[in-house]
């Protein structure tokens, strides 16, 4: 089956084509431009580097969350677009289980971190064995006084832990003299759309699709207007 999968939850941008789990073809910028700039060129290079028509794709996948409202919904929006057209099934991806696949190669646990400001961040952990990756716990919002104690719990295990994301730098400093705690090296650090492939076609398998009207964003917390509205009404 030929997949197309989407990720821009972040300032990275990627798109990745790929068969029963082989890549055909993949392009990934991390550049400030903003992703209704560069998104759909990518994935139309991608398809056209693979020789590949858009009348070929048989499913779609795209990360929906957590991270950036924008980047979210553009690539919800993008994937909706594309789907449409013949009525595709689409597979909803964890941004930070798609991360997590960037070490699926090594034994170990990896700790997802997104910036999610305020001295918070969206996180998940997760564990590699044999390259199977088991959740450690659910997607959540959390200040990072409270994730610095449970990565030193998870230290004592004895594996490497990689801290892996857009706030992976801005977290690992917390931790970095941590016993086994890494920071993930740049070409494994960021999200990428090959993660969310990789996510996918598990997901593909136990039948957990979607349409594309049913496609919405995960977004953990209040995009920021919305807060603010609300601390308004609150103050009434």
């Amino acid at each position: 089956m030929k997949l197309l999968s989407i990720e821009c939850s972040a300032t990275p941008c990627s798109v990745a084509l790929t068969e029963d789990n082989k890549i055909l073809s993949s392009a990934f910028t991390n550049v400030k431009l903003t992703h209704s700039q560069t998104l759909m060129p990518m994935a139309l290079s991608v398809l056209s580097s693979s020789l590949t028509k858009i009348s070929e794709i048989e499913a779609l996948a795209v990360s929906v969350g957590p991270g950036s409202f924008t980047g979210i919904r553009i690539g919800i929006s993008a994937v909706k677009g594309l789907a449409q057209v013949k009525n595709l099934p689409c597979v909803a991806v964890s941004t930070l289980e798609a991360m997590a696949e960037n070490y699926s190669d090594t034994d170990c646990f990896v700790c997802s971190v997104m910036d999610a400001r305020c001295n918070q961040v969206y996180n998940a952990l997760f564990k590699n064995t044999n390259g199977e990756i088991s959740r450690l716990c659910e997607d959540r919002a959390l200040s990072i006084d409270e994730l610095v104690p449970q990565i030193t719990e998870l230290s004592k295990e004895g594996k490497s832990i990689y801290i892996v994301g857009d706030g992976a730098e801005i977290f690992y400093p917390f931790v970095g003299r941590t016993e086994n705690v890494c920071l993930a090296d740049s070409q494994r650090r960021f999200q990428n759309a090959l993660g969310v492939s990789a996510v996918a076609e598990r997901l593909l398998k136990e039948g957990k699709v979607t349409s594309a009207k049913e496609l919405c964003p995960i977004y953990l917390r209040l995009p920021q207007a919305e807060r603010e509205l609300k601390r308004k009404e609150e103050q009434k």
